[in-house]
This record gives C-alpha cells, structure tokens and sequence, in this order.
C-alpha cells in the first residue's frame, strides 16, 4: 500500500479521468483541474473523432473494474467495410472470428468517465485554468482567466493530461534538455452525421467502421448507440481536392454527389454541419523527458499527442495509466522510481505507435482500395493461419495484443519487407496458395531478422 498523497490531475478528458479513478482506488486524495465548463453540463463541439477501444483500453478498465459500465456505451466492429465507387460493398474482417474493435462516442465516454472518477471520491474543479505550476514544489496556479486573482495550491505531485497543447509539458519545456517536436500532418478534419433512421435503426450495416478510401482525402463512419454514425472527413487544407476549394454549398454539394454517391442523400445536413463544424488540425508531439523528479509527470496526449489513423490514442493513453499502476505496485512510495521507470518504458512504445499511427493513414485511405493491396493481406492472412506461431498480422499485433508497440512496429517492418520479396514473384497472382509460395515465406523469415529499436 502506498502512502495517501494530494495529488492534481490537470485535465478531465479521458486519461486524466481514469488516472484519478486508479489513484483514489489507491487511497489518495485527488483534484482534477479544467479549464472548460464540465462537460456533462454542455453539447459536444463538433470536434470529434469517435473513439475506437480494443485490448490495451480494456485491460486497463477491467483492471479497475469499470470496463462493464464502458462495455454498455460500446457497439462491437468486427470488419471495415469499403465503399469504392462503381463497385459493390465488400468487407475487411480486423483479426481472427471473434476479435473485434468497438466504436464509443468520445463525448459520451468521457462524462461517464468523470461520473465514476467522482464516485469514486474524485473532486472535480472545472474552469478553472492553470496558468503556471512550480515544477519543484509541485504547486499550480490557477484562474478563470489570465486577469484574474490567480489561486495557488501545493501538492505532492501533478500529473499533466491536458492534452496535446499541455499546460504543465509548457512548463516543463522551459527546463534545460527538454526535447520536443510537434509536426502537423496536411491533413485536417471535419465532423458530419448520418442520423438514424425513424424507427431507431442504423442507415449502414451497424457492427462495421466504413471507409470511402479515395487516395488523399477519405471518409469514414463510425456508428453510435442512438442508431447515427459519426462521419469524419479526412482531406488536405489546401490544393486541388482540399477544403480550401470547398467554400460555397453548390461546391460541397457537387463534391460529396461525385465522390461519395452512395452516402451523399444519408446525411441530411451535410451543408449545415460542413459550414458549422471546424475544420480541425491533426498533430504528432513527441517530448522527453515525461517526468520532473518525483513530483510531475505527463500521461496521454500531453506526452505523446499521435493521429489518430490506428485508433489507438485513447488506448495508448490508458496504458500509460495501467503501467504507472503496474510500478506503484512494484515500488510503493518511491516515487522517482516509478516515474523514471514509466517513462523509460512508455517512450519507445510511444514514439512507435505515432510512426504506426501515421503509415496507417495511407493505407487506410489508399491501399484499402488497390487489389495489389488485397492480395498481399490475402498472401499474410492464409500463412497466419497456418503457422499462427510465426506470423501474427501487424494490425493484430497492435489492435488484440498487450505485446509493445516498438515490437510491433519492429515485427511489422520485418514482415513487409518479406512481403515485399513476395509479391515481386513472377505470376503470384496464380501462384499464392501453392505449397512453395509458404515455403518461401517460412524460408524468408529465417533470413530476415527482427530490429527492434529504441527509437
């Protein structure tokens, strides 16, 4: 047992939620600073990109016992379906029968997280920004606006989940040898909604994450309890098929009816919804150090901000949190150990999801359509299933395992560059169930070896 501490989280999303759930079920005393209004209290914004939970956000929920109450905001995806124009609906299962992903409404996930935080003891202290924090003393000084009389409080020690543009990693930033880097893809999104059809019913088959892959710019739906789908549009600021271009009704409307035909009658507001909803950025972040003796650490996004095209920003969060869990355990009160071994850990699992994350993006968009594409998982999914042993799909490495990120990342590279010996043999459209092409394979995998990297 640890020895009760004051500690602040800063920030009520999603991971600063769960942290102060993990801590108060440890016994210590926890406040939760926010600059917003509570959200339970407000409409969302707009600005969402619904959330998609597997293993790794699991473990962490039925570790603390709240992954049932979750478990009933979540409708299970078990495949992509693909909408390629002029060509019927097909599916991509995600992994073996029975592995599935499961699509959660990020604002509806996180005012039921901040119920549990509270009933289990957390307090709450919402808008109210912290403008400055003494890394030291542990000590934030908060106000509703930069006018105002700031108030300041000391405690043990500050977590900082506030999130890509993090308060307390500003702070941190300003120390000597503090790396960081931000890079912002051309990439941005919008928030659209298919809205359920009268009698409650989704409009499109419901247990799947569609995609409208159409090279530098996509579509995806995911859908919801209340029978919508949240759509996001991915797609350049500015160029030829940009948002830059989209600026009049009759332009959205033509590109939605050329692009995306099938859809286009589905989302009654599209021209509303388009002009009202931001066009919002997306943004890698990577920093080191996380930590600041044993009085303040970085969890989630103020950590580690990645794109979101492995679906795997939330769930890396909520490992971050499982594993400061995990080292409490181990070293109770020693608290400089616990924050050293956190972020020597997470760091190169971190840095390879956020590579991960962004090559996924152009498969998703791209490669999802390209039968070359079809072909090759086609070649990985037949030889998984035989030598499950030694081939398990890099998606499935990710997605339904609690193995690292940095090996996954690792193993996945080792696998395509085999894939890619495979597909440039002479007529493997013909030959790819035939015995030599997986001997081949199993041949390759034995001169090729695996590099995992710290990076």
């Amino acid at each position: 047992m640890q020895e009760s501490k004051n500690i602040a989280v800063v920030g009520s999303g999603l991971v600063g939620s769960l942290l102060a759930i993990y801590l108060r079920n440890r016994g210590h005393e926890v406040d939760v600073y926010d600059r917003r209004p509570d959200i339970r209290t407000i409409e969302f914004s707009g600005r969402s990109i619904n959330l998609a939970m597997s293993l790794r956000g699991w473990l962490a929920l039925e570790e603390v016992g709240i992954a049932d109450e979750v478990k009933k905001l979540a409708i299970r995806m078990d495949k992509r379906a693909i909408h390629i124009p002029g060509k019927p609906l097909y599916f991509q299962p995600y992994g073996k029968e029975g592995e599935a992903i499961y699509s959660i409404s990020r604002g509806v996930l996180n005012k039921k997280m901040i119920e549990l935080a509270e009933k289990a003891g957390t307090r709450f202290i919402f808008e109210s920004k912290v403008w400055d924090i003494n890394l030291d003393e542990a000590t934030i000084h908060t106000g509703k606006t930069e006018n105002d009389a700031r108030e300041s409080r000391k405690y043990d020690c500050v977590f900082g989940a506030d999130g890509a543009f993090s308060r307390v990693r500003h702070k941190m930033q300003r120390q000597s040898r503090f790396n960081y880097s931000q890079e912002f893809l051309k990439t941005g999104y919008k928030e659209l909604t298919i809205p359920a059809n009268r009698d409650g019913t989704h409009k499109l088959e419901k247990h799947s994450l569609h995609i409208w892959p159409r090279g530098e710019f996509m579509l995806i739906a995911l859908p919801n309890l209340d029978g919508s789908f949240t759509c996001t549009l991915f797609m350049p600021f500015e160029g030829k098929n940009s948002f830059e271009m989209l600026d009049t009704e009759d332009k959205v409307q033509q590109f939605f009816e050329h692009h995306f035909p099938d859809v286009v009658e589905d989302i009654p507001s599209l021209l509303p919804e388009f002009f009202r909803n931001p066009t919002s950025a997306l943004v890698t972040i990577r920093c080191f150090p996380w930590t600041y003796s044993d009085k303040v650490a970085l969890v989630g996004d103020a950590a580690h901000a990645i794109v979101p095209f492995y679906g795997q920003g939330m769930n890396a969060g909520f490992e971050d949190i499982r594993m400061l869990n995990h080292l409490m355990n181990i070293h109770e009160d020693d608290w400089g150990t616990i924050f050293r071994q956190y972020e020597a850990g997470r760091k190169p699992n971190a840095d390879a999801i956020a590579e991960l994350s962004f090559r996924n993006f152009m498969e998703m968009s791209t490669k999802t359509a390209d039968t070359g594409f079809l072909l090759r998982k086609k070649i990985e999914n037949r030889f998984a299933e035989k030598h499950p042993d030694k081939w398990q799909p890099l998606y499935s490495r990710v997605t339904f395992s609690e193995r690292p990120y940095a090996e996954a990342l690792a193993e996945g590279d080792r696998q395509r560059a085999i894939m890619d010996r495979i597909m440039e043999i002479e007529d493997i459209e013909e030959r790819w169930e035939d015995e030599e092409i997986e001997q081949e394979i199993l041949a390759l995998l034995e001169d090729t070896p695996l590099k995992v990297v710290n990076r």
